[in-house]
């Protein structure tokens, strides 16, 4: 279950096309997401450029983005909605009225001690550990013993 609407997720993308479902979410996906939508992810991920860089050749290889014309392959796609709806879930649990990222971004790149020392961003790179550190962020935002 996704605990952020397929709408914020598209927005950490920038997708120009805005999907309002999951399946829409998906068939993008499935499609190949522009490479825009690593950029824009990454972006709202990483706290310095030296970051961006190193998360965003984490998921597709420097050599690799380059020659890409337009679209991410689907695997490259997925590894791009994962981060962007986890980059969602924790701007949605640490909200500024101001639009401003910074509290969010130092969640996703500090180690947590209940993800075993690692960051939420290091964790979330296979789907199992997304949800963990989705559910992290759902009992921080709820109050909820960890």
């Amino acid at each position: 279950m996704i605990l952020v609407s397929p709408e914020q997720i598209a927005a950490v993308m920038g997708l120009p096309q805005v999907p309002h479902s999951v399946a829409e979410l998906d068939e993008q996906v499935r499609d190949g997401l522009p490479k825009s939508a690593l950029k824009e992810g990454v972006g709202h991920a990483a706290r310095s450029a030296e970051e961006r860089r190193a998360l965003l050749v984490r998921i597709v290889p420097e050599a690799t983005f380059k020659r890409r014309r337009e679209r991410l392959s689907p695997d490259e796609s997925e590894k791009t909605e994962r981060l962007a709806r986890i980059v969602a879930t924790a701007r949605y649990v640490w909200e500024d009225p101001e639009g401003d990222d910074r509290d969010a971004r130092e969640f996703l790149n500090t180690a947590h001690p209940l993800l075993e020392g690692r960051t939420p961003l290091e964790v979330a790179f296979t789907e199992l550990g997304a949800r963990r550190v989705e559910e992290l962020l759902w009992k921080l935002f709820y109050g909820l013993p960890a």
